[in-house]
Protein backbone atom coordinates (compact mmCIF):
# COMPACT_ATOMS: atom_id res chain seq x y z
CA UNK A 1 0.00 0.00 0.00
CA UNK A 2 1.70 3.36 -0.53
CA UNK A 3 1.08 6.14 1.65
CA UNK A 4 -1.81 8.13 0.80
CA UNK A 5 -3.46 4.80 1.21
CA UNK A 6 -2.40 4.31 4.53
CA UNK A 7 -3.35 8.02 5.44
CA UNK A 8 -6.77 7.25 3.93
CA UNK A 9 -7.06 4.02 6.02
CA UNK A 10 -6.12 6.04 9.46
CA UNK A 11 -8.06 8.64 8.66
CA UNK A 12 -5.92 11.35 7.68
CA UNK A 13 -6.83 13.86 5.18
CA UNK A 14 -3.72 16.00 5.39
CA UNK A 15 -1.77 17.80 7.69
CA UNK A 16 -3.63 21.30 7.67
CA UNK A 17 -4.07 23.57 5.61
CA UNK A 18 -1.70 23.68 2.68
CA UNK A 19 -0.68 27.52 1.78
CA UNK A 20 -1.61 29.50 -1.50
CA UNK A 21 1.60 29.94 -3.13
CA UNK A 22 1.42 32.71 -5.23
CA UNK A 23 2.23 32.54 -9.28
CA UNK A 24 5.16 34.72 -10.28
CA UNK A 25 5.14 36.33 -13.50
CA UNK A 26 7.84 34.19 -15.65
CA UNK A 27 8.48 37.42 -18.02
CA UNK A 28 8.58 40.03 -14.79
CA UNK A 29 11.98 40.60 -15.57
CA UNK A 30 11.50 41.59 -19.50
CA UNK A 31 10.03 45.01 -18.56
CA UNK A 32 13.78 46.01 -17.29
CA UNK A 33 14.94 44.79 -19.89
CA UNK A 34 17.46 47.48 -21.25
CA UNK A 35 17.39 48.75 -24.60
CA UNK A 36 20.55 49.22 -26.08
CA UNK A 37 21.35 52.18 -27.77
CA UNK A 38 24.96 51.68 -28.78
CA UNK A 39 27.50 53.73 -30.09
CA UNK A 40 28.06 55.06 -34.10
CA UNK A 41 30.68 51.81 -34.34
CA UNK A 42 28.28 49.18 -33.11
CA UNK A 43 25.55 50.80 -35.07
CA UNK A 44 27.24 50.90 -38.25
CA UNK A 45 28.86 47.30 -37.37
CA UNK A 46 25.05 46.14 -37.10
CA UNK A 47 24.06 48.11 -40.34
CA UNK A 48 26.64 45.76 -42.16
CA UNK A 49 25.35 43.06 -40.42
CA UNK A 50 21.88 43.72 -41.27
CA UNK A 51 22.92 44.06 -45.33
CA UNK A 52 24.67 40.71 -45.10
CA UNK A 53 21.53 38.76 -43.60
CA UNK A 54 19.42 40.58 -46.14
CA UNK A 55 21.76 39.60 -48.78
CA UNK A 56 21.10 36.00 -47.50
CA UNK A 57 18.08 35.78 -46.97
CA UNK A 58 17.26 37.46 -50.72
CA UNK A 59 20.41 36.23 -53.08
CA UNK A 60 20.44 38.06 -56.14
CA UNK A 61 18.97 36.42 -59.10
CA UNK A 62 22.08 35.24 -60.45
CA UNK A 63 23.14 33.15 -57.37
CA UNK A 64 20.13 31.18 -57.49
CA UNK A 65 20.00 30.67 -61.68
CA UNK A 66 20.30 27.74 -62.62
CA UNK A 67 23.35 26.02 -64.10
CA UNK A 68 22.53 23.80 -67.44
CA UNK A 69 22.81 20.57 -66.94
CA UNK A 70 26.15 19.89 -69.38
CA UNK A 71 27.65 22.34 -67.04
CA UNK A 72 26.78 20.03 -64.38
CA UNK A 73 27.94 17.35 -65.43
CA UNK A 74 31.36 18.55 -66.76
CA UNK A 75 31.95 20.26 -62.86
CA UNK A 76 31.32 16.90 -61.64
CA UNK A 77 34.17 15.74 -63.49
CA UNK A 78 36.81 18.10 -62.76
CA UNK A 79 36.02 19.54 -59.18
CA UNK A 80 36.50 17.44 -55.68
CA UNK A 81 34.49 18.26 -53.18
CA UNK A 82 31.06 20.16 -52.70
CA UNK A 83 30.43 23.05 -54.74
CA UNK A 84 30.84 26.52 -53.08
CA UNK A 85 28.43 28.69 -51.28
CA UNK A 86 26.52 31.15 -52.94
CA UNK A 87 27.45 34.70 -53.07
CA UNK A 88 25.05 35.60 -50.57
CA UNK A 89 26.18 33.20 -47.99
CA UNK A 90 28.51 33.86 -45.70
CA UNK A 91 30.84 32.58 -42.68
CA UNK A 92 29.42 29.75 -40.96
CA UNK A 93 27.44 28.21 -43.91
CA UNK A 94 30.45 28.20 -45.71
CA UNK A 95 32.62 26.37 -43.19
CA UNK A 96 34.73 29.86 -43.32
CA UNK A 97 35.54 31.50 -39.63
CA UNK A 98 34.16 35.44 -40.54
CA UNK A 99 36.34 38.08 -40.15
CA UNK A 100 34.43 40.06 -38.22
CA UNK A 101 31.27 38.95 -36.43
CA UNK A 102 29.12 42.25 -35.37
CA UNK A 103 27.58 39.64 -32.32
CA UNK A 104 30.62 40.58 -30.16
CA UNK A 105 28.46 42.77 -28.26
CA UNK A 106 26.66 39.38 -27.17
CA UNK A 107 29.35 37.39 -25.90
CA UNK A 108 30.39 41.02 -23.88
CA UNK A 109 26.98 40.85 -22.26
CA UNK A 110 27.50 37.18 -20.92
CA UNK A 111 30.46 38.20 -19.34
CA UNK A 112 28.61 41.39 -17.52
CA UNK A 113 25.49 41.47 -15.34
CA UNK A 114 24.04 44.92 -18.07
CA UNK A 115 21.20 42.97 -19.50
CA UNK A 116 18.87 44.42 -17.28
CA UNK A 117 18.26 47.67 -15.13
CA UNK A 118 16.69 48.80 -12.14
CA UNK A 119 16.33 52.64 -11.71
CA UNK A 120 16.37 54.02 -8.07
CA UNK A 121 15.03 57.67 -8.45
CA UNK A 122 14.68 59.65 -5.01
CA UNK A 123 17.80 62.44 -5.02
CA UNK A 124 17.50 65.33 -6.83
CA UNK A 125 21.08 65.98 -7.42
CA UNK A 126 24.16 64.52 -8.53
CA UNK A 127 25.28 61.22 -6.64
CA UNK A 128 28.76 62.12 -5.34
CA UNK A 129 28.92 59.01 -2.56
CA UNK A 130 27.53 55.01 -3.28
CA UNK A 131 28.31 51.93 -1.38
CA UNK A 132 26.88 48.68 -0.13
CA UNK A 133 27.05 45.88 2.32
CA UNK A 134 29.08 43.36 2.59
CA UNK A 135 26.02 40.94 2.03
CA UNK A 136 24.94 43.02 -0.88
CA UNK A 137 21.29 43.80 0.65
CA UNK A 138 21.94 47.07 1.73
CA UNK A 139 22.78 50.32 -0.46
CA UNK A 140 23.88 53.76 1.09
CA UNK A 141 23.87 56.57 -0.81
CA UNK A 142 25.10 60.36 -0.34
CA UNK A 143 24.28 63.17 -2.74
CA UNK A 144 25.02 66.94 -3.75
CA UNK A 145 21.54 67.95 -2.45
CA UNK A 146 22.78 66.77 1.24
CA UNK A 147 20.91 63.65 1.46
CA UNK A 148 22.30 60.58 2.90
CA UNK A 149 19.63 57.76 1.83
CA UNK A 150 19.40 53.91 3.25
CA UNK A 151 18.06 51.41 0.68
CA UNK A 152 17.17 47.66 1.15
CA UNK A 153 16.41 45.24 -1.29
CA UNK A 154 14.65 42.94 1.12
CA UNK A 155 12.02 45.37 2.47
CA UNK A 156 11.48 47.37 -0.93
CA UNK A 157 7.95 47.39 -2.72
CA UNK A 158 7.82 48.39 -6.54
CA UNK A 159 8.27 51.82 -6.03
CA UNK A 160 11.90 51.79 -5.08
CA UNK A 161 12.05 54.30 -2.53
CA UNK A 162 14.84 54.08 0.70
CA UNK A 163 13.15 53.40 4.09
CA UNK A 164 15.29 56.02 5.39
CA UNK A 165 16.67 60.18 4.21
CA UNK A 166 18.55 62.35 6.42
CA UNK A 167 21.26 64.72 6.04
CA UNK A 168 24.13 64.11 8.01
CA UNK A 169 25.89 67.51 8.18
CA UNK A 170 22.96 70.01 7.02
CA UNK A 171 23.72 72.23 3.62
CA UNK A 172 27.21 69.94 3.09
CA UNK A 173 27.70 67.98 0.29
CA UNK A 174 28.49 63.97 0.68
CA UNK A 175 32.13 63.28 -0.39
CA UNK A 176 32.15 59.62 0.53
CA UNK A 177 30.33 56.84 2.05
CA UNK A 178 32.05 53.01 3.26
CA UNK A 179 30.64 50.49 5.46
CA UNK A 180 32.80 48.66 7.53
CA UNK A 181 34.07 44.68 6.85
CA UNK A 182 31.37 43.27 9.01
CA UNK A 183 28.53 45.52 7.25
CA UNK A 184 27.15 46.72 10.66
CA UNK A 185 27.92 50.15 10.72
CA UNK A 186 28.86 52.66 7.98
CA UNK A 187 30.98 55.62 7.51
CA UNK A 188 29.54 59.12 6.17
CA UNK A 189 32.32 61.74 4.98
CA UNK A 190 31.23 65.42 3.79
CA UNK A 191 32.31 68.61 3.59
CA UNK A 192 32.72 69.26 7.10
CA UNK A 193 35.81 68.45 8.92
CA UNK A 194 33.99 65.42 11.25
CA UNK A 195 33.47 62.69 10.37
CA UNK A 196 30.21 60.60 11.61
CA UNK A 197 29.62 56.74 12.38
CA UNK A 198 26.49 55.35 11.78
CA UNK A 199 24.67 51.69 12.49
CA UNK A 200 23.45 49.97 9.64
CA UNK A 201 19.46 51.22 10.18
CA UNK A 202 20.92 54.62 10.18
CA UNK A 203 21.28 55.80 13.65
CA UNK A 204 24.01 57.73 14.46
CA UNK A 205 26.81 56.61 16.94
CA UNK A 206 29.40 58.98 16.95
CA UNK A 207 30.78 62.19 15.73
CA UNK A 208 34.60 62.37 15.72
CA UNK A 209 36.09 65.44 16.83
CA UNK A 210 37.27 68.58 14.67
CA UNK A 211 40.60 69.86 15.36
CA UNK A 212 42.06 73.51 16.19
CA UNK A 213 42.38 75.57 12.94
CA UNK A 214 44.73 77.92 14.60
CA UNK A 215 47.60 75.50 15.32
CA UNK A 216 49.96 75.65 12.15
CA UNK A 217 51.49 72.51 13.34
CA UNK A 218 48.72 69.61 12.18
CA UNK A 219 50.21 66.61 14.24
CA UNK A 220 49.21 68.81 17.59
CA UNK A 221 45.79 69.22 16.35
CA UNK A 222 43.32 66.28 17.68
CA UNK A 223 41.13 66.40 14.23
CA UNK A 224 41.12 67.44 10.93
CA UNK A 225 40.69 71.48 10.56
CA UNK A 226 39.34 71.50 7.24
CA UNK A 227 36.88 69.88 5.07
CA UNK A 228 37.02 66.03 4.33
CA UNK A 229 37.49 64.26 0.88
CA UNK A 230 37.50 60.74 1.56
CA UNK A 231 37.70 57.64 3.58
CA UNK A 232 38.67 54.22 3.92
CA UNK A 233 38.57 51.12 6.68
CA UNK A 234 41.04 48.57 7.82
CA UNK A 235 40.75 45.49 5.83
CA UNK A 236 41.51 43.57 9.13
CA UNK A 237 40.99 45.61 11.71
CA UNK A 238 37.13 46.38 11.77
CA UNK A 239 38.11 49.14 14.62
CA UNK A 240 40.26 51.08 12.70
CA UNK A 241 39.42 53.68 9.78
CA UNK A 242 41.43 56.56 8.00
CA UNK A 243 40.27 59.86 6.37
CA UNK A 244 41.65 62.18 4.53
CA UNK A 245 41.07 65.77 4.02
CA UNK A 246 41.87 69.31 2.34
CA UNK A 247 44.05 70.42 5.14
CA UNK A 248 47.11 68.09 4.17
CA UNK A 249 47.04 65.32 6.51
CA UNK A 250 45.26 61.52 6.15
CA UNK A 251 44.40 61.06 9.85
CA UNK A 252 44.03 57.18 11.08
CA UNK A 253 41.03 56.65 13.88
CA UNK A 254 39.89 54.11 16.43
CA UNK A 255 35.86 53.39 16.32
CA UNK A 256 36.05 54.10 20.13
CA UNK A 257 38.08 56.66 20.42
CA UNK A 258 36.18 60.14 19.09
CA UNK A 259 37.96 62.91 21.23
CA UNK A 260 41.24 62.43 19.42
CA UNK A 261 43.06 60.29 15.91
CA UNK A 262 45.54 57.59 16.54
CA UNK A 263 47.91 58.82 13.85
CA UNK A 264 48.37 61.94 11.84
CA UNK A 265 50.33 61.73 8.35
CA UNK A 266 51.11 65.21 7.00
CA UNK A 267 51.39 64.89 3.88
CA UNK A 268 54.26 67.28 1.87
CA UNK A 269 54.44 68.94 -1.12
CA UNK A 270 56.74 70.50 -3.18
CA UNK A 271 54.60 73.22 -4.25
CA UNK A 272 54.87 76.50 -2.08
CA UNK A 273 53.22 76.51 1.62
CA UNK A 274 54.45 72.66 1.98
CA UNK A 275 50.45 71.98 1.78
CA UNK A 276 48.28 70.26 -0.43
CA UNK A 277 45.02 68.52 -0.84
CA UNK A 278 44.56 65.07 -0.21
CA UNK A 279 41.69 63.93 -2.72
CA UNK A 280 41.66 60.19 -2.07
CA UNK A 281 43.35 57.59 0.25
CA UNK A 282 43.08 53.38 0.95
CA UNK A 283 44.51 50.57 2.33
CA UNK A 284 45.99 47.59 0.36
CA UNK A 285 44.71 44.63 1.08
CA UNK A 286 46.16 42.94 3.43
CA UNK A 287 46.46 46.29 5.50
CA UNK A 288 50.35 47.12 5.03
CA UNK A 289 50.10 50.55 2.68
CA UNK A 290 47.99 53.51 3.31
CA UNK A 291 47.72 55.68 -0.20
CA UNK A 292 46.94 58.58 -1.07
CA UNK A 293 46.50 61.17 -4.22
CA UNK A 294 47.27 64.82 -4.39
CA UNK A 295 45.94 67.52 -5.62
CA UNK A 296 49.48 68.67 -6.71
CA UNK A 297 49.86 65.58 -8.70
CA UNK A 298 51.83 63.33 -6.47
CA UNK A 299 50.91 59.73 -5.21
CA UNK A 300 52.65 58.62 -2.08
CA UNK A 301 52.76 55.05 -0.12
CA UNK A 302 53.17 54.76 3.81
CA UNK A 303 54.35 51.63 5.36
CA UNK A 304 51.52 51.47 8.25
CA UNK A 305 54.54 50.07 10.27
CA UNK A 306 56.58 52.74 10.32
CA UNK A 307 56.73 56.50 11.93
CA UNK A 308 55.45 58.19 8.58
CA UNK A 309 57.49 60.63 8.62
CA UNK A 310 57.73 60.54 5.04
CA UNK A 311 56.22 58.50 2.23
CA UNK A 312 58.14 54.67 1.59
CA UNK A 313 57.07 55.23 -2.41
CA UNK A 314 56.08 58.42 -3.84
CA UNK A 315 55.66 59.60 -7.66
CA UNK A 316 55.58 63.21 -8.30
CA UNK A 317 53.30 64.35 -11.39
CA UNK A 318 51.72 61.12 -11.21
CA UNK A 319 48.52 63.24 -12.60
CA UNK A 320 48.17 67.28 -13.83
CA UNK A 321 48.94 69.60 -11.18
CA UNK A 322 46.02 70.96 -9.97
CA UNK A 323 43.59 68.10 -10.66
CA UNK A 324 41.04 65.86 -7.98
CA UNK A 325 41.66 62.44 -8.50
CA UNK A 326 39.20 60.88 -7.65
CA UNK A 327 40.21 56.97 -6.55
CA UNK A 328 42.40 54.96 -5.59
CA UNK A 329 42.08 51.39 -5.66
CA UNK A 330 44.53 48.34 -4.77
CA UNK A 331 44.16 45.17 -6.66
CA UNK A 332 43.30 41.95 -4.84
CA UNK A 333 47.18 41.02 -4.71
CA UNK A 334 48.21 44.70 -3.61
CA UNK A 335 50.71 44.85 -6.34
CA UNK A 336 48.73 46.81 -8.66
CA UNK A 337 47.50 50.33 -7.97
CA UNK A 338 43.82 51.92 -10.76
CA UNK A 339 43.98 55.62 -10.04
CA UNK A 340 41.26 57.97 -11.70
CA UNK A 341 42.41 61.36 -12.12
CA UNK A 342 40.81 64.81 -12.90
CA UNK A 343 42.94 64.89 -15.75
CA UNK A 344 40.57 63.04 -17.82
CA UNK A 345 42.89 59.64 -17.43
CA UNK A 346 42.86 56.10 -15.82
CA UNK A 347 46.43 54.67 -15.17
CA UNK A 348 47.53 51.47 -13.63
CA UNK A 349 50.43 51.40 -11.47
CA UNK A 350 52.82 48.61 -10.70
CA UNK A 351 54.18 48.97 -6.80
CA UNK A 352 57.33 46.79 -7.69
CA UNK A 353 58.69 49.34 -10.30
CA UNK A 354 56.81 52.80 -8.58
CA UNK A 355 57.86 54.90 -11.17
CA UNK A 356 55.64 55.29 -14.71
CA UNK A 357 52.21 53.74 -15.14
CA UNK A 358 51.96 50.40 -16.62
CA UNK A 359 49.36 51.35 -18.85
CA UNK A 360 47.32 54.53 -19.19
CA UNK A 361 43.81 55.63 -20.93
CA UNK A 362 43.45 59.29 -21.68
CA UNK A 363 40.06 60.93 -23.37
CA UNK A 364 37.59 59.95 -20.63
CA UNK A 365 36.13 63.23 -19.83
CA UNK A 366 35.57 63.76 -16.14
CA UNK A 367 32.98 66.21 -15.09
CA UNK A 368 32.59 65.40 -10.91
CA UNK A 369 36.02 65.25 -9.12
CA UNK A 370 34.40 61.57 -7.06
CA UNK A 371 34.95 60.19 -10.76
CA UNK A 372 36.07 56.85 -9.06
CA UNK A 373 37.06 53.62 -11.50
CA UNK A 374 36.79 49.85 -9.65
CA UNK A 375 38.38 46.41 -10.99
CA UNK A 376 35.71 43.72 -11.70
CA UNK A 377 35.38 40.78 -9.37
CA UNK A 378 38.04 38.57 -11.26
CA UNK A 379 39.89 41.62 -11.76
CA UNK A 380 40.10 41.08 -15.56
CA UNK A 381 38.80 44.52 -16.47
CA UNK A 382 38.15 47.93 -15.57
CA UNK A 383 34.83 49.86 -15.27
CA UNK A 384 34.97 53.68 -15.11
CA UNK A 385 32.50 56.37 -16.02
CA UNK A 386 33.04 59.25 -18.87
CA UNK A 387 30.69 62.41 -19.05
CA UNK A 388 28.49 63.35 -21.57
CA UNK A 389 30.41 65.97 -24.45
CA UNK A 390 27.43 67.82 -24.00
CA UNK A 391 24.88 69.59 -22.17
CA UNK A 392 22.28 67.10 -21.33
CA UNK A 393 23.99 64.54 -23.14
CA UNK A 394 24.46 60.48 -22.46
CA UNK A 395 26.58 59.42 -20.74
CA UNK A 396 29.22 56.14 -21.23
CA UNK A 397 29.81 53.34 -18.45
CA UNK A 398 33.36 51.73 -20.29
CA UNK A 399 34.16 48.37 -19.63
CA UNK A 400 38.03 48.52 -20.29
CA UNK A 401 40.38 45.62 -20.71
CA UNK A 402 42.84 45.67 -17.14
CA UNK A 403 46.21 45.19 -19.37
CA UNK A 404 45.74 47.36 -22.53
CA UNK A 405 42.99 49.87 -21.28
CA UNK A 406 41.31 49.20 -23.91
CA UNK A 407 37.41 49.34 -24.66
CA UNK A 408 35.78 46.39 -24.36
CA UNK A 409 31.92 47.46 -23.62
CA UNK A 410 30.66 50.75 -24.29
CA UNK A 411 27.74 51.11 -22.41
CA UNK A 412 25.79 54.12 -22.85
CA UNK A 413 23.25 55.58 -19.67
CA UNK A 414 21.05 58.52 -19.63
CA UNK A 415 23.80 60.74 -17.71
CA UNK A 416 27.15 61.27 -16.59
CA UNK A 417 28.23 58.03 -14.60
CA UNK A 418 30.09 59.76 -11.82
CA UNK A 419 30.16 56.13 -8.78
CA UNK A 420 30.28 52.96 -9.60
CA UNK A 421 29.95 49.66 -7.78
CA UNK A 422 30.59 46.22 -8.30
CA UNK A 423 29.75 43.92 -5.86
CA UNK A 424 30.93 40.73 -6.19
CA UNK A 425 28.45 38.60 -4.22
CA UNK A 426 25.52 39.56 -5.97
CA UNK A 427 26.98 40.58 -8.92
CA UNK A 428 25.10 43.45 -10.19
CA UNK A 429 26.61 46.90 -10.80
CA UNK A 430 25.51 50.32 -9.19
CA UNK A 431 26.08 53.45 -10.79
CA UNK A 432 25.37 56.81 -9.57
CA UNK A 433 24.39 59.43 -11.93
CA UNK A 434 24.59 62.94 -12.23
CA UNK A 435 20.66 63.21 -12.62
CA UNK A 436 20.18 61.85 -9.14
CA UNK A 437 19.23 58.46 -10.07
CA UNK A 438 21.00 55.12 -9.07
CA UNK A 439 21.12 52.40 -11.66
CA UNK A 440 20.99 49.33 -10.61
CA UNK A 441 22.54 46.63 -13.57
CA UNK A 442 22.36 42.91 -13.45
CA UNK A 443 21.34 39.52 -15.40
CA UNK A 444 18.17 37.62 -14.62
CA UNK A 445 20.89 34.41 -14.78
CA UNK A 446 24.14 35.64 -13.51
CA UNK A 447 23.26 37.61 -10.53
CA UNK A 448 21.74 36.81 -7.25
CA UNK A 449 19.29 38.69 -5.04
CA UNK A 450 19.69 42.64 -4.98
CA UNK A 451 17.41 43.87 -7.98
CA UNK A 452 15.89 40.53 -8.44
CA UNK A 453 14.37 40.77 -4.70
CA UNK A 454 11.98 43.84 -5.73
CA UNK A 455 10.69 41.49 -8.50
CA UNK A 456 10.55 38.79 -6.91
CA UNK A 457 7.39 39.97 -4.45
CA UNK A 458 4.52 39.58 -7.31
CA UNK A 459 2.05 42.31 -7.94
CA UNK A 460 1.12 45.06 -5.17
CA UNK A 461 -1.91 44.30 -2.99
CA UNK A 462 -4.15 46.86 -3.73
CA UNK A 463 -5.37 48.95 -0.20
CA UNK A 464 -8.70 48.20 1.55
CA UNK A 465 -10.99 50.18 3.13
CA UNK A 466 -10.36 49.20 6.39
CA UNK A 467 -5.98 50.24 5.49
CA UNK A 468 -7.46 53.39 4.29
CA UNK A 469 -9.71 53.84 7.73
CA UNK A 470 -6.51 53.08 9.73
CA UNK A 471 -4.38 55.38 8.27
CA UNK A 472 -6.80 58.21 8.81
CA UNK A 473 -7.89 57.41 12.48
CA UNK A 474 -3.93 57.35 13.23
CA UNK A 475 -2.19 59.98 11.87
CA UNK A 476 1.65 59.72 12.25
CA UNK A 477 3.12 62.22 14.74
CA UNK A 478 6.58 62.82 14.29
CA UNK A 479 9.08 63.28 17.19
CA UNK A 480 12.74 63.56 16.08
CA UNK A 481 14.17 64.74 19.06
CA UNK A 482 12.65 62.42 21.23
CA UNK A 483 14.19 60.12 23.50
CA UNK A 484 14.68 56.43 22.12
CA UNK A 485 12.68 55.22 24.76
CA UNK A 486 9.62 57.33 23.98
CA UNK A 487 10.49 57.32 20.26
CA UNK A 488 7.67 55.74 17.72
CA UNK A 489 8.35 53.12 15.14
CA UNK A 490 10.01 54.58 11.74
CA UNK A 491 8.09 56.47 9.62
CA UNK A 492 6.80 53.99 6.84
CA UNK A 493 7.74 50.92 9.03
CA UNK A 494 4.94 48.52 8.60
CA UNK A 495 2.43 48.18 11.27
CA UNK A 496 0.65 45.54 10.15
CA UNK A 497 1.26 42.77 12.89
CA UNK A 498 0.71 45.87 15.68
CA UNK A 499 -2.66 46.83 14.44
CA UNK A 500 -3.93 42.97 14.13
CA UNK A 501 -3.04 42.74 17.92
CA UNK A 502 -4.63 46.18 19.19
CA UNK A 503 -7.74 44.93 17.30
CA UNK A 504 -8.28 41.57 19.34
CA UNK A 505 -7.67 43.99 22.24
CA UNK A 506 -11.59 45.38 23.05
CA UNK A 507 -10.47 48.20 24.81
CA UNK A 508 -8.07 49.61 22.41
CA UNK A 509 -10.81 48.38 19.41
CA UNK A 510 -13.61 50.34 21.57
CA UNK A 511 -15.82 47.34 20.66
CA UNK A 512 -19.39 47.59 21.33
CA UNK A 513 -20.99 45.80 23.82
CA UNK A 514 -22.18 42.28 22.88
CA UNK A 515 -26.18 41.14 24.01
CA UNK A 516 -26.00 38.81 27.22
CA UNK A 517 -27.89 35.77 26.33
CA UNK A 518 -29.13 33.94 29.22
CA UNK A 519 -30.23 34.89 32.78
CA UNK A 520 -27.28 37.70 32.59
CA UNK A 521 -24.31 38.40 34.11
CA UNK A 522 -21.62 40.55 35.36
CA UNK A 523 -24.51 42.99 36.79
CA UNK A 524 -26.28 43.32 33.19
CA UNK A 525 -29.13 41.61 32.26
CA UNK A 526 -30.19 39.10 30.06
CA UNK A 527 -31.73 39.70 26.97
CA UNK A 528 -34.79 37.20 27.66
CA UNK A 529 -35.40 38.94 31.05
CA UNK A 530 -35.78 42.03 29.86
CA UNK A 531 -37.94 41.17 27.13
CA UNK A 532 -40.16 39.10 29.65
CA UNK A 533 -40.40 42.56 31.66
CA UNK A 534 -41.64 44.41 28.36
CA UNK A 535 -44.29 42.18 27.15
CA UNK A 536 -45.71 41.40 30.64
CA UNK A 537 -46.04 44.72 32.01
CA UNK A 538 -47.84 46.85 29.58
CA UNK A 539 -48.07 50.56 29.63
CA UNK A 540 -51.81 50.73 31.24
CA UNK A 541 -50.96 48.66 33.79
CA UNK A 542 -48.13 50.98 35.43
CA UNK A 543 -50.38 54.47 34.74
CA UNK A 544 -52.97 53.00 37.19
CA UNK A 545 -51.11 53.15 39.88
CA UNK A 546 -50.20 56.92 39.25
CA UNK A 547 -53.25 58.29 41.06
CA UNK A 548 -52.71 56.06 44.42
CA UNK A 549 -49.04 56.99 44.59
CA UNK A 550 -50.20 60.97 44.99
CA UNK A 551 -52.38 60.47 47.35
CA UNK A 552 -50.84 58.00 49.28
CA UNK A 553 -47.00 57.40 48.85
CA UNK A 554 -45.63 54.95 50.16
CA UNK A 555 -41.54 56.48 49.79
CA UNK A 556 -41.84 59.59 50.09
CA UNK A 557 -44.39 60.39 52.44
CA UNK A 558 -41.92 62.03 54.71
CA UNK A 559 -41.38 64.87 52.18
CA UNK A 560 -44.97 66.02 51.63
CA UNK A 561 -45.22 68.44 54.59
CA UNK A 562 -42.13 70.67 53.56
CA UNK A 563 -41.92 69.95 49.80
CA UNK A 564 -42.82 73.15 48.17
CA UNK A 565 -45.32 72.89 45.53
CA UNK A 566 -44.76 74.44 41.92
CA UNK A 567 -46.58 77.43 41.26
CA UNK A 568 -47.49 78.02 37.44
CA UNK A 569 -48.54 81.42 35.93
CA UNK A 570 -52.00 80.57 34.57
CA UNK A 571 -52.49 79.73 30.84
CA UNK A 572 -54.86 82.12 28.75
CA UNK A 573 -56.98 80.83 25.84
CA UNK A 574 -56.04 82.32 22.46
CA UNK A 575 -59.84 83.51 21.66
CA UNK A 576 -60.28 85.34 24.99
CA UNK A 577 -56.39 87.21 24.29
CA UNK A 578 -57.53 88.62 21.33
CA UNK A 579 -60.74 89.72 22.93
CA UNK A 580 -58.98 91.93 25.57
CA UNK A 581 -56.85 93.72 22.51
Amino acid sequence: MSDLDVFAAMGIAGFGKKPKQRQLDPNRFEKNKRVELGTSNSASAASVKAEDNAAALHPTASSIAPRPKSQDVGSDADDVGPPPPPRGVQGNEAGEEPEFDASEDESDDLQFPISHELILKDHTKVVSALTMDPSGARIVSGSHDYDCKLWDFGGMDWRCKPFKTWEPAGSYYIHDVKFSNDGQQFLVVSGTTQAKLYDRDGEELATYIKGDPYIRDMKNTSGHVAELTACAWHPKDPQTFITSSVDSTIRIWDVEDKRKQKTVIVVKSKERGARTKVNACAYSPDGSLIGGACQDGALHMWQTKSNFVRPSMSIEGAHAKGTETGSLVYSVDGRTVLTRGGDDTVKLWDLRSFKKPIVARPGLATLYPQTNAIFSPDHGYIVTGAGATVKGGKGHLLFLNKDTLETVKDLEVESTPVKVYWHSKINQILTGLSSGQICVLYSPDMSVNGAKLVLNKGPQRKPTVEDMSDAAAAPTIITPHALPMFRDSEVGRSTKRKREKERMDPRKSHRPDLPVTGPGRGGRVGASATQHVVQNLPREALLKLAATADENPVWTAAWRANQPKPVFAPVEDEEEGEEKK
